[in-house]
């Protein structure tokens, strides 16, 4: 029967790249377990609800968020969507014994966009406490530069023509367990201990 219903391959919760209690102690592993075994799940798990016997059932995860973005009567998928996507590119974006110098092609385009590197990783860190409520911070490719965006709640650079590169979740969920209301104590010790530079550089020029 070659229905949507039919061609449905269920959006799968990709497994961290790391181990749960690797990133402690700037995330603990009990902040892990929520995230992503609770809310990061749940993202996953609802979207494949919504999009049994859509037109969406059949879509990579990375083509439900484009097709589904700015349309209103697509709210609800394009929100679990976006969140699901953006949560598996959070944890590519971290790393244990993270942060330190960039790699050299990395590192000359901060140097050329922003003045430096430092420059760069204050301008990510003001993105993220500039971010007011739940969202993103995000490091992206636009042309041959490189730029810092926030977004909003689920609201990714992917449906704005923007490559992403690196992201920080500023959700509460994402820092609260460890952190309470001390955002900037999180954002901070991300960018200087966790960020995966590497995953950056390789996203560099990729389609």
């Amino acid at each position: 029967m070659n229905t949507a219903a039919a061609l449905f391959r269920p959006i799968g919760l990709p497994p961290l790249p790391f181990d749960q209690g690797a990133l402690a102690p700037v995330i603990s592993a009990n902040t892990l377990a929520f995230h992503y075994g609770k809310h990061h799940k749940t993202y996953v798990d609802t979207l494949n609800k919504l999009i049994v016997g859509t037109e969406f059932a059949d879509m990579p995860l990375e083509s439900i968020v484009k097709t589904t973005a700015s349309h209103s009567d697509h709210a609800a998928i394009f929100n679990n969507a976006a969140q699901a996507w953006n949560h598996a590119f959070y944890w590519k974006s971290l790393r244990p014994k993270g942060g330190g110098e960039p790699p050299a092609e990395m590192k000359r385009l901060m140097e050329t966009s922003f003045g430096g590197v430092e420059q760069c990783k204050k301008e990510l860190s003001k993105a993220a406490l500039a971010q007011f409520g739940s969202g993103w911070a995000w490091l992206v490719q636009g042309g041959e530069k490189l730029k810092i965006v926030k977004t909003p709640d689920a609201m990714t650079p992917l449906t704005e023509g923007l490559k992403p590169l690196l992201t920080i979740d500023v959700w509460e969920h994402a820092y609260y367990l460890d952190y309470q209301n001390r955002r900037v104590d999180y954002v901070n010790a991300l960018i200087e201990k966790l960020a995966n530079w590497e995953f950056a550089a390789d996203n560099l020029g990729k389609k």
